[in-house]
């Protein structure tokens, strides 16, 4: 069976636990790239990362990018949202369809 894990600074995801997600509360980079790591490559479908920590450890998550497991998803932290999640999903479909079907302009 799949699991779920939440990585990020632990102000940002100590809720997630109280919905039944182990989390993993890192406070360097570092100890965060090994978690990572670990929780990638031992049976994580999905592992939800802050955008702050996300942008630190883009090389590492790049490499599970192509792979149908884990989904790597980012969350706003507790300093809020940077913007991160929606640049993944613009890549996503312009990988997808060829092209930038999302943009920003005013009828």
């Amino acid at each position: 069976m799949y699991k779920i894990a939440v990585l990020g600074d632990r102000d940002s995801i100590y809720g997630f636990a109280a919905l039944g997600l182990k989390i993993y509360p890192v406070s360097d980079i570092a100890e965060a790239s090994k978690i990572l790591k670990s929780l990638a490559d031992g049976g994580y479908a999905v592992i939800y990362i802050t955008e702050a920590l996300q942008e630190k450890l883009t090389p590492i998550i790049d490499e599970y990018r192509d792979k149908r497991i884990p989904a790597i998803i980012p969350i706003p932290g507790v300093t809020g949202n940077t913007g991160i999640g929606i640049k993944n999903v613009k890549r996503s479909v312009e990988q997808a369809v060829g092209s930038d079907i999302i943009f920003n302009s005013k009828y």
